[in-house]
């Protein structure tokens, strides 16, 4: 085997240092966004906390907006998916296959799948993020432009694509934001105990 191998091996059989080094900082890389889970709020104010940063970089510097703009359709994309069922019910409209979301206040109660899971959107956001952030430090993406135009590009964009989503999801009837299944109260329980 040669030393550029797919697998990582050295001539020697061994994995090189080269690919223990990047695959341990992956197992690390993973290993936090493991144990960051559970904590959805922190990690989304640690997000929002980074993007008033990138905000404040761009301001100050005048200029990149371009990547700014970019920066916001890749966001507006990840929201959209965020917002769509896993499963188009559009598609699903002629096959009877396959989960489908309930049409009728007493069909069985079926959660919302997202297309995008929440976890999925925070971390490619944050990747988005920080990847806009690299790109501040280079002038070759700093591309003149007239900025208020893509802002009422952006705006016009923003607002034609929710018109749309919110006209999906009233055509087929779904919240994309699932509660739990309702709970029920039974009746009070008037019945004395005896004691013995």
């Amino acid at each position: 085997m040669s030393e550029g191998d797919s697998t990582g091996e050295s001539i020697h059989g061994k994995p090189s240092v080269v690919f223990r080094f990047f695959t341990r900082l992956g197992q690390i890389y993973q290993s936090w966004l493991d144990k960051s889970t559970p904590y959805t709020a922190v990690r989304w104010v640690a997000t929002l906390g980074l993007s008033f940063i990138y905000m404040i970089r761009v301001y100050l510097l005048q200029g990149w907006y371009i990547v700014t703009y970019a920066l916001g359709i890749y966001h507006l994309n990840l929201f959209i998916a965020f917002l769509s069922p896993k499963v188009d019910p559009s598609l699903m409209e002629d096959s009877d296959e396959g989960p489908s979301l309930p049409t009728k206040q007493n069909e069985e109660f079926r959660p919302f799948i997202r297309r995008l899971p929440e976890f999925k959107f925070w971390h490619s956001a944050t990747k988005g993020i920080l990847v806009a952030m690299t790109c501040t430090f280079f002038e070759a993406f700093n591309v003149p432009v007239f900025w208020p135009i893509l802002v009422m590009y952006f705006i016009m964009l923003f607002c034609i694509t929710m018109k749309r989503q919110i006209k999906h999801m009233i055509k087929y009837r779904y919240i994309p934001f699932t509660h739990g299944k309702r709970k029920y109260k039974g009746k009070e329980d008037v019945g004395k105990t005896f004691a013995s």
